[in-house]
């Protein structure tokens, strides 16, 4: 498909969004790419020619933001998470200053992604299938599947529509050497896995979230060869086992890790945490619960999260 230049994008958008039309058939116009160097990346969408080298990268997920951040490369745009510094607070602030911000996760303002002249935008279907056809009339657009617990595959496809394989490489590399670590920090593999963690998570407005098997988080506890609790297999399609306060007992294992997204009170934390059942729980008698921020162990998903996360679970597991 061709991408139209900044003007034509700009004006096909805006008649989009008037009349919630999309955009149904590729250009024939020539591409007006300063480097007309292709490279053939496979997608969700299928196959997708994308410049040798991006300059001017869109993101429209945490995740894509994240892989960018952690090959190097700026974007000129980004969606926002739903928190108060707009992108999350684990990104260092030198790296994401100066991003333009295009909207809030799936529901990106189109019009100002076009006035951007992206050469490239990152999201994946779970956010953006809808506007596909939108997006890649104003830039190749890569997509991934889903998002969350296949991050390390989707890196991968990251890495590749950057052109930053090789550096991709090397942080892969890296980052199972540094769970290693974590894992002979804690006692070895043995020890690790004897010691059974949970990832509780207080959500306003809904059930309380015992993280599963099958999630971003869970695969970091996996790599450092943590052992798992019993209620997790419980987890639906892997993801999570979601109960009340008055189930939070449920929760228990040999360390918990929890985490609040919105107001403690309204998201049951509040409720639960003051408690028989959570007082009388064993990780909580043995001091051995340990409170951590939302927006890196949970909203953050790549290796600049990854990273971070283990140094600080090695810190709370190996604290005296």
């Amino acid at each position: 498909m061709t991408h139209l230049p900044y003007r034509r994008a700009l004006g096909v958008v805006s008649l989009a969004l008037v009349t919630t039309v999309g955009l149904t058939a590729c250009s024939a116009e020539s591409d007006d790419s300063s480097d007309g160097k292709k490279r053939t990346v496979k997608t969700a969408m299928g196959d997708v020619k994308v410049p040798e080298s991006p300059q001017r990268v869109v993101v429209l997920d945490t995740a894509e933001l994240d892989s960018a951040i952690t090959l190097g490369v700026k974007p000129v745009g980004a969606t926002r998470a739903d928190v108060a510094s707009g992108f999350l607070n684990y990104l260092p602030k030198e790296k994401v200053e100066g991003i333009k911000d295009v909207g809030t996760i799936a529901a990106p303002n189109l019009e100002t992604i076009a006035s951007l002249d992206p050469d490239l935008i990152l999201t994946n279907k779970d956010r953006d299938a809808t506007r596909y056809k939108e997006l890649s009339a104003i830039a190749p657009t890569v997509m991934t599947e889903t998002t969350g617990y296949p991050w390390k595959e989707n890196f991968l496809v990251h890495a590749a529509a950057l052109g930053k394989t090789a550096e991709a490489k090397k942080v892969t590399a890296d980052y199972t050497a540094h769970a290693g670590r974590v894992t002979d920090a804690i006692g070895g593999p043995a020890k690790a896995k004897q010691t059974e963690v949970n990832v509780v998570r207080f959500i306003e407005g809904a059930d309380i979230r015992i993280y599963g098997k099958k999630n971003y988080i869970a695969t970091i506890l996996a790599d450092a060869g943590l052992g798992r609790p019993a209620v997790t297999d419980k987890a639906k399609d892997g993801f999570s086992y979601d109960v009340s306060p008055e189930q939070i007992d449920t929760a228990d294992a040999d360390v918990i890790f929890t985490s609040t997204y919105g107001d403690p009170k309204k998201a049951g934390e509040t409720k639960a945490t003051a408690s028989g059942l959570w007082k009388n729980m064993g990780a909580v008698k043995n001091g051995k619960v340990h409170t951590v921020d939302d927006q890196l162990w949970i909203q953050g998903i790549g290796y600049t999260a990854a990273n971070k996360i283990l140094d600080e679970m090695q810190g709370h597991l190996t604290k005296k």
